[in-house]
């Protein structure tokens, strides 16, 4: 197992004299302070809580591992002592398998020798988790900023991430990452721009690289992050819309006169409430069955001795019954039925 950088005997002396905890804080109401003055005390002070916070995270995900391995050796085979441990700790499971998932990636960053034990202190808990969920490309830019001595919050992940997909995507064409290199193209706005591309097939990838690759500024690549966003929107729409699949419309075409005409962001939409429309259809008729059923068991179940029951029945056929009413303001003025037909057939 992957040790810690501190020893023991570092950890019983913090634990016994926690002296970085005892910081002392500039007294904001003092103008003798200058403005530059204060704001570096604090920063110092807040980086210190932040490097506690990610050390202390990584020990208890190691920690939680510890139990959760040792009841699979010597458990009832159900993990029940495991989540027992967690009941008395208030810690949820998913918070438990957070921490260890932080733990694992720590250590293997370590055992891999990404990255330096004493370099962990060089990130802030955010950017370090951030880092674990990255690509091993963009660990090893990061983890090696971090060993020279970097301070590495989210924003230089994310920097370090920008860059290294805006000169190595393939998605991109070379006219994109020239200017990116040359710095009159951020590496920022390329990111969404790859990450929208690959949900995308092929045929509508090569079209988008087409139309950035002719004017490959910012305006042009927002534009085309865009649509690409709204052609994975319309691609996934239709693909669920029953309607659409029951009939030999061509989705394709229907697509590409959409952007033809510079209308695709109406057409996913369109298609995304056509979606939605019969996912709610489906939703209402099941539980108007529901409805239904429950008020058919509560009529036999009542009689004569139960009035009110009786009447909150009444009450409730405008919606169990064939026909549904519903109302749409609250002075009744506007009124929409519903009529249900079941085709079983």
């Amino acid at each position: 197992m992957v040790q810690s950088p501190e020893s023991p005997s570092e950890l019983a002396a913090a634990l016994q004299n926690p002296v970085d905890l005892n910081f002392d804080l500039p007294d904001p109401e003092d103008e003798q302070i200058p403005e530059f003055e204060f704001q570096q005390l604090v920063e110092k002070a807040w980086l210190v809580c932040d490097r506690f916070d990610l050390q202390t995270e990584i020990w208890r995900g190691r920690i939680l591992r510890v139990v959760r391995d040792r009841e699979k050796q010597g458990g009832d085979g159900r993990g029940t002592g495991f989540l027992n441990w967690l009941k008395e700790r208030e810690i949820s499971k998913s918070q438990a398998y957070s921490l260890i998932q932080l733990a694992n990636s720590a250590d293997t960053l370590l055992e891999e020798g990404h990255l330096d034990p004493d370099a962990i202190r060089s990130f802030s808990k955010r950017a370090f988790i951030e880092t674990s969920k990255a690509s091993p490309e963009i660990q090893q830019l990061v983890t090696d900023a971090a060993n020279k001595g970097d301070r590495i919050t989210r924003r230089e992940v994310r920097q370090l991430s920008d860059e290294w997909t805006a000169m190595n995507s393939e998605l991109l064409p070379d006219e994109v990452k020239e200017k990116a290199a040359a710095g009159s193209l951020p590496p920022r706005f390329l990111s969404p721009l790859v990450r929208e591309m690959e949900k995308l097939p092929e045929s509508h990838i090569s079209a988008l690289k087409e139309e950035v690759a002719g004017n490959p500024d910012v305006d042009t690549v927002k534009q085309v992050t865009s649509d690409a966003r709204n052609l994975s929107k319309y691609l996934d729409a239709a693909a669920q819309v029953q309607a659409i699949e029951r009939t030999s419309i061509d989705v394709e075409m229907a697509l590409e006169e959409a952007l033809r005409l510079g209308c695709l962001n109406t057409a996913a939409d369109m298609v995304k409430q056509a979606a939605q429309l019969e996912q709610t259809i489906a939703k209402f008729y099941m539980t108007w069955k529901r409805l239904g059923s429950l008020t058919d068991r509560l009529y036999v179940d009542t009689g004569a001795s139960s009035p009110h029951l009786r009447s909150l029945l009444s009450c409730l056929e405008r919606l169990a019954g064939e026909v549904v009413e519903v109302s749409l303001d609250d002075e009744g003025d506007r009124t929409i039925r519903l009529k249900v037909i079941a085709d079983n057939a």
